[in-house]
């Protein structure tokens, strides 16, 4: 791997520590996204594992248009610069569009690019410009390989602060299958690779109207991924997730998490 990526106090990469990110898929509100960052930031701190929180202000992908998308770019905006001034917490989102880049940008430590948008060069290297770390989401219709042409584009910008996210594969009808080859192929190109272990066990428009879940295989796929090898471990959590507004059949209760957040910290202290 040619590549760590510095967040300030955070490195991630080959050697370094296991990094978590993790939240609620979206913001509900400002107390709810509040309450599970500080959540995460105490759990976190106690079994001193390294942090990013992750909530999108916008879910612009959702299967209907009735679906529950977020406050927006300004109100989500202003929540996640409040949650990352008080509670001194490092900030991911997505941005779907190139005019919320440089707003996003003076809040976001980095910046994500959504699986279904990583092959638009235009937005990729608007994002890269930022000079901000950048999370690319591998498309579920990409083969592992085909990232390193996405990270060219980041670095003709100059940006060389990149993470690559493995978020499965399309294996027929809603559903997904995640290939932990990818993880070893993707760190060969010269980056770190986060493994997204919940949106792996989504189920794409699975029910309807909106996307299922199988929650039950997130821990054993997180399990897996930092044996292979993973850098990070990506996780969409809620406090009760059978009412989310996004993504609850795919998201993790808060209160099942000490025990994952401990063994994936063993594992990859056996796997270093």
């Amino acid at each position: 791997m040619k590549n760590i990526v510095e967040i300030e106090n955070i490195s991630v990469g080959q050697g370094c520590p296991l990094v978590l990110i993790s939240g609620p898929c979206v913001i509900e509100d400002a107390e709810t996204t509040f309450e599970i960052a500080a959540f995460l930031k105490k759990l976190t701190q106690q079994l001193e594992i390294p942090f990013i929180f992750k909530a999108s202000y916008d879910k612009a992908n959702r299967t209907s248009v009735h679906s529950y998308r977020g406050p927006g770019m300004t109100a989500g905006l202003e929540i996640l610069n409040r949650i990352r001034s008080e509670l001194d917490v490092k900030i991911l989102s997505d941005v779907h569009e190139v005019h919320e880049i440089a707003e996003a940008a003076k809040v976001l430590d980095i910046i994500q690019i959504p699986a279904f948008l990583c092959r638009q060069t235009d937005f990729i290297l608007a994002v890269a410009k930022t000079g901000k770390p950048v999370n690319i989401k591998k498309g579920q219709f990409l083969a592992p390989w085909d990232m390193k042409n996405v990270t060219e584009k980041v670095l003709s910008a100059g940006n060389n602060r990149i993470l690559l996210t493995e978020r499965g594969a399309m294996f027929g009808y809603n559903n997904l299958v995640a290939d932990f080859r990818s993880i070893k192929i993707m760190q060969d190109i010269g980056y770190p690779v986060i493994f997204d272990a919940t949106h792996s066990v989504q189920l794409p428009g699975g029910a309807g109207t909106s996307s299922a879940g199988q929650r039950e295989f997130a821990p054993i796929l997180a399990r897996a991924a930092v044996a292979a090898g993973a850098d990070g471990i990506f996780l969409e959590v809620h406090k009760d997730p059978d009412r989310a507004l996004c993504d609850g059949p795919n998201s993790l209760r808060l209160d099942s998490l000490f025990e994952l957040f401990s063994q994936l910290k063993e594992i990859r202290k056996a796997v270093k």
